[in-house]
């Protein structure tokens, strides 16, 4: 397995501090505001936020539905604990049932085909919109908390958990996160455990994506970061063309959510 290059893991935390306070105090914000679902991801947003700004300027919300596991809950609890936030705990099950079951009414009930999939990115657009709720009550920026790896496949929800003001580790592989996370001190039980979206019971983004992070961050190193094809990239890593090719096409299809709306010329 080849390697993803070197970093300086200590001066990226130096300048993604000093970037977090500058886009703060260029917009004339007061602080930022992000969501803390007990994952690796947003335990690290929060704790460049909270060297950047102090823990009196950031509010981490966790926002947990019924599919969010006890573990998730302990350790965002934990990171809270040891930050040393403020971080309101704000249930969104009840607002989820209560649009689902207006939106169902008025479309007479009627069964789609993506059901399930519209359903559970409903949350990540509920907690985005609670998120700016918060930041416009208080005059915060949004942190979003996704990562290079996801960002580039698509592993999101487009307005949900994709909608944000900055993204502090958006250049950063998932096994980046995870050397910034033990740079930060992270809680070890936070490093190690599945990552998930907690979306579903049960979920794990491993699961879903259908391979490891390990495998999937140097496919995406090797295609988007060195420009190399499906063929040359299954040699390197030993692994089937087919999976190369796969991952190859979720980067593609996810381009619209990378991006702003298009926008046609009037002439």
């Amino acid at each position: 397995m080849i390697n993803l290059p070197d970093f300086d893991d200590r001066d990226f935390v130096e300048r993604a501090c000093s970037f977090i306070k500058q886009k703060v105090e260029e917009s004339n914000s007061e602080g930022v505001v992000l969501g803390l679902s007990g994952g690796i991801d947003s335990a690290v947003v929060a704790c460049l936020a909270v060297r950047a700004l102090g823990s009196d300027n950031v509010i981490a919300y966790r926002l947990p539905s019924k599919t969010t596991s006890d573990e998730d809950l302990f350790d965002a609890k934990l990171v809270k604990d040891e930050l040393d936030i403020f971080s309101p705990y704000i249930s969104i099950e009840d607002i989820h049932d209560y649009i689902l079951n207006v939106c169902d009414k008025s479309d007479d009930n009627k069964k789609g085909k993506n059901d399930e999939i519209a359903s559970a990115n409903l949350k990540p657009r509920i907690r985005m919109a609670i998120l700016y709720y918060f930041a416009a009550k208080h005059n915060y920026l949004v942190l979003g908390t996704g990562n290079k790896t996801e960002l580039e496949i698509g592993y999101f929800t487009k307005y949900g958990d994709g909608g944000s003001d900055l993204l502090p580790i958006g250049d950063l592989y998932k096994e980046d996160v995870r050397k910034v996370a033990q740079t930060l001190g992270v809680p070890e039980t936070v490093i190690t455990k599945a990552p998930t979206a907690g979306l579903w019971e049960g979920q794990t983004d491993e699961d879903e994506i259908g391979m490891t992070y390990d495998v999937l961050d140097r496919i995406l190193y090797l295609y988007v970061d060195n420009n190399e094809d499906a063929s040359s990239i299954a040699d390197k890593l030993e692994i089937e063309k087919s999976e190369v090719e796969r991952i190859i096409r979720m980067v593609e299809n996810a381009e619209h959510k990378r991006k702003t709306a298009p926008i046609i010329s009037k002439f």
